[in-house]
């Protein structure tokens, strides 16, 4: 049985899918009241990963542990699976943990995670993906339900924005062959797009006359600051702004792990057109 933390959530809810496809039995770890949408039949056990003693009852049984990062006490959560006897942990991190850079703090909690996953005891692999296609459906969704203008930052930063669905067909490689312990895989897309190119694509996936429109730096920051900590909006204009991070390298890592070439933006933008609509 492996347990899936963020069960409900992008990469989550594909692995739950997919592990379910290939006969494992995974667990959801979700917190009260939020097992919606999980497919018939996965079982789910509530839990916090900001209070690892709650994690007990999810860790029973536990073979395999898909793990989050940035919780405030990971050495906490990695020693309860410890305990539990859980025997392969798969973290999802991101490639900006390869700078070292503690001082950026979207990088600091993925570096501190990944430290603690390495440090746990616990057989690991880690997972640097690039940016999610995803998070076109988080950011653009209110703004498509208000209208056909996409305002977005960096407008030229190219990102190879990664599939949750490839990212989870790889975890769920990983959990199957213990080869893949003490691996670091570095996951990215097909093809190396900007926020404008990304627009023109869903455009056409749904059949709407959308139009890119690129913020400043100053309304970038401003929006962004609205939505999360001062020091994360530092650090993705650092990452973005500042070129400390290059997030555009297409790498074969998905198609040499799982057989077959990673998802378009394309494919991503048909498979979830109806979720903007």
């Amino acid at each position: 049985m492996i347990l899936v933390t963020g069960a409900t959530g992008n990469v989550g809810g594909e692995l739950v899918r997919a592990l379910a496809a290939t006969g494992e039995e995974p667990r959801a770890l979700v917190r009260e009241n939020a097992a919606a949408g999980l497919p018939a039949g996965v079982e789910s056990v509530p839990g916090d990963l900001n209070r690892p003693e709650t994690l007990s009852a999810a860790l029973t049984g536990a073979r395999g542990l898909f793990l989050l990062p940035g919780y405030r006490d990971m050495p906490g959560v990695l020693g309860e699976a410890d305990r539990a006897g859980v025997e392969h942990v798969v973290l999802l991190s991101s490639g900006a943990a390869a700078d070292g850079d503690t001082s950026n703090a979207v990088s600091r909690y993925m570096i501190e995670s990944e430290d603690a996953v390495r440090e746990s005891g616990v057989p690991w692999t880690l997972l640097r993906a690039s940016g999610f296609m995803s998070n076109a459906l988080r950011d653009w969704l209110p703004q498509l339900q208000a209208g056909d203008v996409v305002r977005a930052p960096f407008a030229d930063v190219r990102v190879a924005v990664v599939d949750p669905f490839d990212i989870a067909a790889v975890a769920t490689e990983t959990f199957a062959d213990s080869a893949h312990q003490g691996q670091v895989y570095r996951l990215t897309g097909p093809e190396s797009l900007l926020p404008s190119e990304q627009v023109a694509t869903l455009a056409a996936a749904l059949g709407r006359n959308l139009r890119f429109e690129a913020q400043t730096d100053a309304e970038a920051r401003a929006d962004m600051s609205a939505n999360m900590p001062a020091e994360y909006v530092d650090a993705f204009f650092n990452y973005f702004a500042d070129g400390a991070y290059d997030d555009s390298a297409v790498l074969p890592t998905v198609h040499e792990l799982t057989g077959r070439a990673p998802r378009t933006f394309e494919q991503w933008a048909i498979a979830h057109a109806d979720a903007f609509r």
